[in-house]
This record gives structure tokens, C-alpha cells and sequence, in this order.
């Protein structure tokens, strides 16, 4: 039985298409990107998560805006009790958002004084093939 379900998972990877692995690839190294970017905003160190922001972020929200934004939206919740990832996609088509290859990922985040918050981040590959986030929205 065993040399069977062996044999099943051997012709699942190579039937799977090259893409669907990369694909999950990016979608990885994307979520390890957004919850260290989310680590600085949970230490609130809002300006740093600026500079760790991707380009188009950055042309669109200037630093003293964000800091401000963050702290007003941020700051209030209190301190991060947990955070669990829901799910993420890959996707190279964002509504009003500039062509480039990017993952959606919504995390469900518990914080002192909102127990259910979910976290939409959504990292973009930079042009040095860097992972940034490029939004963020709390609700």
C-alpha cells in the first residue's frame, strides 16, 4: 500500500505543472516578506516599515503621512495577540495598481482591543527581486 501512495504523490509532481510550483514559490517567499514587514508595525516602527515598503508605496503615501496614518489606525488596537495567514495568491493584474507580479494575502489578527481584525497585505516583486509591500488594509 505504501509503494502505491508513493507512486500517486511521485505522478501528482510530475503532472503538476512547473508554473503552479513557482507560483507557490513566490507566494512563499511573499508571506515571509509581509509578516516581517508586519513585525515592524506591530513594534511600531512605522517609519522603518516605510523604508521597507515597495517603490510604488512609497510614490503614492509620503513618510509623515504614513507614520501618521499607521499610528492613528495601528496604534489604537493595542498590542498583537495573534495572527494567523488565511490564504494568499499570486496574481500579475491589480486593479489601478502598476504591471508587476504581486501576492494578496489576507492574515486574521487578534489584537488587545480588537479581537477579530483581518490584515490585507498585498507584497509586490521589486525590480531587484525583492518582495515589498506595496498595501496594506485593516479592517
Amino acid at each position: 500500500m505504501k509503494t502505491k501512495s508513493l507512486l500517486v504523490l511521485v505522478l501528482v509532481a510530475l503532472l503538476t505543472p512547473p508554473a503552479v510550483h513557482a507560483d507557490e514559490a513566490k507566494q512563499g517567499a511573499a508571506v515571509k516578506a509581509a509578516e516581517a514587514w508586519l513585525a515592524l508595525i506591530d513594534k511600531a516602527e512605522y517609519d522603518k516599515s516605510w523604508d521597507e515598503a515597495a517603490p510604488a508605496f512609497k510614490q503614492k503615501v509620503p513618510r509623515s503621512r504614513w507614520v501618521q496614518q499607521i499610528r492613528s489606525v495601528r496604534g489604537p488596537l493595542g498590542a498583537l495577540k495573534s495572527r494567523s495567514l488565511l490564504g494568499a495568491k499570486y496574481t500579475t493584474e491589480i486593479p489601478n495598481a502598476a504591471k508587476g507580479e504581486y501576492v494578496i494575502m489576507q492574515f486574521r489578527t487578534s489584537f488587545e482591543s480588537k479581537e477579530n481584525a483581518v490584515e490585507t497585505v498585498s507584497p509586490m516583486l521589486d525590480d531587484k527581486g525583492v518582495w515589498r509591500v506595496s498595501g496594506y488594509y485593516i479592517r
